[in-house]
């Protein structure tokens, strides 16, 4: 068995505009669902006022620092970055004819920096964000208008960046939606199904548009969707807890069903018949669907499991509630760890798809504590990305094709849950709390020095 990942393979980490840049009314930025909600992703809805505070409107404060952070990164090795970018950066309200330039220069600048590193951009057109002004004005995802201000959207920073990024990604998490309906689709919480549906039916067709955009504009481009890969074991064998798996699944594999294949599966038609939905699809609809991705990227922190059984015990996990497996031990946040469940994804999403993978977010969040000394000794973080890369080096050995891995939150940044910052994933410590005390300062933990000799080994250091 060889140790050594492919030559090819792109190593990295991932971070998301809206939980690292802060400056969030400068240059005229407009207002984001992100900055309705300061608690994060599970946080009620708020109109913001005059005064009010978030933690995520100066965040890490990555839009005045980036370059020193890009320079940590390319001290560890990276070869790719995957970013997002901030659409109120670049039509504030979501529905303007012309964008915003100071947006655009902006990620001029950030793409000029990590050119000078030699990191290829990775970007997320849609990273937990849209524009407030499309929820107060049209409905969000609700009306079939936001297709096109997307489309718009996407084709501007296409047409800007089309020499400078060659990956692109659409939708982050898209399976989301069906848990947390503002964040992804900027609807009520309390939304029916049927709304929820139809709002996701519309995120799919502007998911197609950009995709064809990009092959059109981009040259050699790449873009992706993104997937929650939210993998469940059956509780047990019986045959009522299979079937249960099966279904549960396939919820969220549905996204990644119509972004490869381009068309409704046949199991979501009987679920949409038994479930009182009636989707309004139109024909052209149908045409854009056709227009596969190139890649499947996708998240994956954890499993869980399914049952038949009514009232079972469950966990929440980043945005998936789950039954817990009684064989696997939980982070301090409750998440189930499971590196190999790393292995079956990738094969069952292989298998499944026949596409290049690109694991796009992989990490463990964790209560860091500075020694006497100021040292920050993450054995526990090093512990888990070492298994979980172990079983992507395995996936490969299985005939799997990976284009690369970009660990979440590289640097410590705002969680998308509950808003924490003391919730830390990064290589890199950010000196700053919950309650927004802090100086900002950048250091290097443990698994800073890790993760480099990793990316210089070619993966062979892991143990």
């Amino acid at each position: 068995m060889t140790t050594r990942f492919p030559d090819t393979f792109l190593w990295g980490g991932a971070i998301a505009a809206n939980q690292v840049e802060g400056a969030w009314q400068e240059e005229g930025k407009g207002l984001s669902t992100s900055d309705l909600q300061p608690e994060g992703i599970f946080g009620k809805r708020v109109e913001r006022k005059p005064g009010d505070f978030s933690i995520k409107d100066v965040a890490i404060d990555f839009y005045h620092r980036y370059p020193q952070d890009i320079k940590l990164f390319a001290e560890m090795g990276f070869t790719v970055l995957r970013i997002s970018i901030a659409w109120t950066r670049i039509f504030p309200q979501g529905d303007e004819s012309q964008p915003n330039e100071a947006g655009l220069a902006f990620y001029d600048r950030l793409f000029a920096e990590m050119a000078k590193y030699n990191i290829a951009p990775m970007v997320t057109l849609s990273h937990y964000e849209m524009p407030y002004g499309l929820i107060k004005n049209y409905g969000g995802w609700g009306n079939r208008k936001t297709i096109g201000f997307f489309e718009h959207y996407a084709r501007t920073v296409f047409q800007r960046y089309k020499d400078r990024v060659k990956y692109w990604l659409t939708f982050n998490e898209i399976n989301m939606s069906l848990h947390a309906p503002f964040t992804g689709v900027g609807l009520p919480e309390e939304s029916d199904k049927q709304a929820v549906y139809q709002a996701i039916h519309h995120q799919l067709v502007a998911s197609a548009r950009a995709v064809k955009a990009c092959h059109e504009i981009v040259p050699n481009g790449k873009i992706g969707n993104m997937l929650l890969g939210g993998l469940l074991y059956p509780l047990s064998c019986r045959p009522a807890d299979m079937l249960e798996t099966l279904q549960k699944n396939r919820e969220w594999l549905f996204f990644g069903d119509v972004q490869v294949r381009g068309y409704y599966p046949a199991y979501m038609k009987r679920f949409f018949k038994e479930q009182g939905i009636t989707l309004a699809i139109d024909a052209e609809d149908k045409i854009d669907l056709r227009e596969p991705v190139d890649y499947i990227s996708f998240s994956y922190y954890m499993t869980g499991c399914a049952t038949a059984k009514e009232n079972q015990d469950r966990l929440r996990g980043n945005i998936l509630d789950m039954v817990p497996n009684p064989h696997l031990p939980a982070s301090e946040w409750g998440w189930q760890i499971d590196p190999q469940g790393l292995r079956l994804l990738m094969n069952t999403l292989y298998d499944r798809y026949e596409k290049p993978l690109f694991i796009v977010e992989n990490g463990l969040g964790a209560l860091d504590k500075q020694e006497a000394c100021g040292s920050i000794n993450d054995h526990y973080r090093i512990a888990y990305l070492n298994d979980h890369l172990v079983q992507v080096r395995e996936a490969i050995e299985d005939g799997v094709e990976v284009w690369g891995y970009t660990s979440w939150g590289p640097i410590d940044l705002v969680s998308a849950s509950k808003a924490q910052l003391s919730k830390r994933y990064g290589f890199i410590y950010v000196d700053r709390d919950d309650d927004g005390n802090g100086t900002l300062e950048r250091k290097r933990k443990k698994s800073f020095y890790w993760y480099q000799e990793v990316i210089k080994s070619q993966g062979e250091s892991l143990k």
